[in-house]
């Protein structure tokens, strides 16, 4: 091997100095659990773009128990689609780039061996200990228990709690600064005895990062140090009324590299090709939904849903939030969202008779055999009405978990907090809601984009204008992290390959007798319509993607369309593969509780827009 390719495989890129404005040919993967996904983004025409696309099994389980084997894998597919050599003879990744050959940098994701997972603990649950879940859950993990002083277990149920687990690492908070350290001793008096056990690498001892009172750190340190890897970050709850996240959520990602990817199969190597901070892929996708938020000033609401669990992340007025919905997904998760949800919620979609008995069979086939697709419309239908359920499922939680949240040192008051206790105010509010992104196997991969926006609309039940979008081919992880090294590259992808854009919805928030009418609407423009919008109706017209035109509604007395209840509007509307879709079947969004009926209604919708073909 020669020099110039053994520095390639030992030294992280990352302490090369990269000038953003020199990179031309960009490779980027996310390892995924089954499927390391690969994109190559090009400079062309002084604008970048995604142009190439491959994929490959994921290697980090055994007969390979290597990911980077898969990684070239798919990285040499990408190439061969692209014509370009970014896999030498050695097996190494070609950097930097020259002619035909290599990429100027190489960035990676990764969710393989179940994401990055934690328990967080803090002394009074609603306080401290959400304010360690939204630390974790920012950081991109999933947050398997939330401990408290107050969680009403007693403590050899906690300690035994800690053992069975086996997360990646753990985060404990509690105490304002200067404040009382005798309960925030006494969480870390249950991690001791509990001898915590990391999934990953048997010869190294758990992480724990302590972001609590500064005056018990060296209490905490004393009781834990023999037991963990302890880490302290300033308090990311300093003052009652103040939350400092960023601390915690760094120390996250660099222990996420120095332990949890480094003790998986093959990661070191991979950790050292890689010219950025590997991230965690929901980490990523937060990222990238939060940049387009600021960017351009957007109220923006994005989900991903899996086989085993459903993200949602939200910004509003530019505090970040999300959360993992663990048990809320379309494959390994499917029974769970049927128990949750019950069958005859998820039948309210279903617009034909159907024997219980066989859906119940077809849920349990699903689990087992979780990469099938359905294979007729009635399983189509069936797998659609599913989704609903769990992405509803999945935001109802979203909501209740974004009550007076924060991002980065944002202010709160005592008063707040409690309340959080008893539901207080989301800050997800659907009426301001600008942009809503899905991702994700059965929204993604529907056969129909007409069939995608009527799941995000029946699920998340938009009010007011609300433009919708989906990921074209899952690439915002790539882009989440390709923004901390080149955020307008990013950007530019982001806006022209990663979009798909479905259309525009349009919702007067109101209940009304069927028949009775919401609202008036005209349409100028790239688009000319006008009418009345009637309760019950679904209305679907084409606009198409690029054009745009301005809407002006009239709504009636109690009925709000974004101007406040019976006020007029006039705002710009976008269109989409999809086009616009006036909804007037009210908010909040109910079917009836007759099924003959309920099938007829439904029916009715789905023709109305197209979803199915007859």
């Amino acid at each position: 091997m020669t020099e110039q390719h053994a520095n390639q495989a030992t030294t992280p890129a990352t302490a090369r100095d990269i000038n953003p404005d020199a990179l031309q040919v960009i490779l980027a993967t996310d390892c995924g659990s089954t499927t390391t996904k690969a994109i190559l983004i090009e400079k062309v025409d002084g604008v970048y773009r995604q142009t190439y696309r491959g994929e490959a099994p994921t290697t980090v389980e055994e007969p390979a128990a290597d990911v980077t084997i898969g990684v070239i894998n798919a990285a040499t597919e990408v190439g061969e689609l692209a014509g370009r050599r970014l896999v030498d003879e050695h097996g190494l990744l070609m950097r930097p780039a020259r002619g035909r050959d290599g990429c100027d940098i190489y960035i990676s994701t990764s969710s393989a061996g179940g994401g990055l997972q934690m328990l967080v603990g803090g002394v009074v649950k609603e306080m401290t200990g959400a304010s360690a879940q939204r630390a974790a859950l920012g950081a991109g993990a999933i947050v398997m228990d939330v401990l408290a002083a107050n969680d009403r277990r007693k403590p050899h149920e906690q300690i035994q709690r800690i053992r069975d687990l086996r997360p990646d690492m753990m985060l404990l908070a509690g105490g304002t600064d200067g404040g009382t350290t005798r309960h925030v001793v006494q969480l870390a008096e249950l991690v001791a005895p509990a001898r915590p056990q990391p999934r990953f690498g048997g010869q190294y001892r758990m992480p724990v990062i302590y972001a609590g009172n500064k005056d018990a750190a060296g209490m905490v340190a004393d009781v834990l140090d023999a037991v963990c890897d302890l880490s302290t970050v300033p308090n990311l709850r300093p003052t009652l009324e103040q939350e400092n996240l960023a601390p915690a959520r760094d120390r996250i990602h660099d222990l996420f590299l120095e332990h949890v990817m480094a003790h998986a199969p093959g990661y070191d190597k991979l950790i050292a090709w890689a010219d950025a901070p590997i991230m965690p892929t929901p980490g990523a996708v937060g990222d990238i939904l939060r940049t387009i938020a600021e960017r351009q000033q957007l109220n923006v609401v994005g989900v991903d849903i899996g086989g085993a669990t459903t993200d949602m992340f939200s910004v509003f007025d530019g505090a970040f939030n999300r959360t993992v919905s663990a048990n809320l997904g379309m494959s390994y998760s499917i029974s769970n969202v049927c128990a949750e949800a019950t069958l005859p919620q998820i039948l309210r979609w279903v617009p034909y008779d159907c024997d219980e008995r066989t859906l119940r069979n077809r849920v349990k086939n699903k689990m087992i055999r979780p990469t099938t697709i359905p294979q007729t419309l009635e399983a189509l239908i069936f797998e659609q009405a599913v989704s609903r359920e769990a992405l509803r499922l999945a935001y109802v939680q979203h909501r209740e978990f974004a009550v007076g949240l924060s991002g980065v040192q944002q202010q709160r008051s005592v008063g707040d907090a409690f309340r959080q206790e008893v539901g207080g105010k989301s800050l997800v509010d659907n009426m301001r809601l600008n942009l809503l992104v899905a991702s994700g196997g059965v929204l993604s991969h529907a056969p129909r984009m007409v069939q995608t926006a009527m799941m995000l609309i029946d699920a998340f039940e938009p009010e007011g204008i609300t433009r919708l979008a989906k990921d074209s081919i899952f690439m915002m992880p790539h882009l989440g992290v390709l923004a901390q090294v080149h955020p307008r590259a990013a950007m530019e992808v982001f806006e022209r390959d990663c979009l798909v854009y479905l259309g525009t919805c349009i919702a007067p928030k109101g209940t009304a007798k069927a028949g009775q009418p919401l609202c008036r609407y005209r349409l100028t423009g790239g688009l000319t319509a006008q009418g009345q919008l009637i309760a019950g109706d679904l209305l679907r017209l084409p606009l198409a993607d690029q054009s745009a035109c301005e809407v002006t509604l009239e709504p009636f007395a109690g009925f709000d369309v974004g101007a406040g209840p019976g006020k007029p509007l006039t705002a710009p509307v976008h269109g989409g593969t999809v086009g616009v879709i006036l909804d007037g079947r009210g908010r909040p969004l109910q079917l009836p509780h007759d099924r003959a009926l309920g099938q007829t209604i439904v029916a009715n919708w789905n023709r109305a827009v197209e979803m199915y073909p007859e």
